[in-house]
């Protein structure tokens, strides 16, 4: 068995797993309870009661966060020539096309997002097997295959993020960082979980949030509140 840090005990003392906090607690406390060297990222997960295995009832949106979420995101712009200085004016880290096809074939993933238009698209075929398991794969769902490439690279680069439930019927994703005002976690765990619950599919019954808890790098879960989330 692993035995508990000094630190870590004194973590676990300050959250109470029976307790459902509101989410301005929350965002307070996600803060005091993490104790990494670095700026830990807090993230967020949302179960739902929907079924996955049912396409009515697969959830996937896109949101941007009003605060970003403190990560330097990475974008790949796989466009034609006639698009390459949009996405470069926009920020975009690599842009080009064949050249960049022929790097991933060959493994080359360092990226977080690849944005690109719809007539590219059917060379992006073969490069499913490599950039599906990732997220990796631009779709049009999530608004990353546009005709305007600058304006959704500069909303990437601004903190759009792209989010689906799982096999397990629930969203995780990351809200920010640590090192964020407690009052920018909340607001981008508001604009978060209110673009979740626009997305509830008529088919899904019962109760659509059956639990939300707030993390950090290495640290235990909080449980919030629902009826704490304003909007819901």
């Amino acid at each position: 068995m692993t035995r508990l840090t000094k630190k870590r005990k004194t973590v676990l003392s300050k959250v109470d797993t029976q307790k459902h906090y509101t989410l301005t607690d929350a965002s307070k406390l996600v803060k005091d309870i993490s104790y990494t060297k670095f700026d830990s990222s807090v993230d967020i997960d949302i179960r739902l009661g929907v079924d996955p295995k049912k396409a009515n009832q697969m959830v996937r949106g896109v949101v941007s966060l009003p605060h970003g979420t403190g990560k330097a995101v990475r974008v790949l712009a796989l466009v034609t020539p006639e698009k390459e200085e949009e996405a470069k004016a926009a920020g975009a880290d690599y842009v080009g096309l064949d050249e960049y096809i022929q790097k991933i074939e060959k493994g080359w993933v360092d990226i977080d997002i690849i944005v690109t238009q719809p007539q590219v698209m059917a060379k992006l075929g073969k490069l499913g097997k490599i950039l599906g398991p990732r997220n990796l794969m631009p779709n049009p769902k999530s608004g990353t295959v546009t005709t305007e490439i600058g304006k959704v690279v500069k909303e990437v680069k601004a903190g759009k993020i792209d989010f689906k439930v799982d096999k397990e019927g629930a969203i995780h994703t990351s809200i920010g960082k640590a090192s964020f005002a407690p009052e920018k976690l909340f607001e981008n765990a508001v604009e978060l979980i209110q673009t979740v619950a626009k997305l509830k599919p008529s088919s899904a019954k019962g109760t659509y949030f059956k639990g939300i808890h707030v993390s950090s790098t290495m640290s235990p879960g909080i449980n919030v509140d629902v009826k704490s989330v304003p909007g819901i």
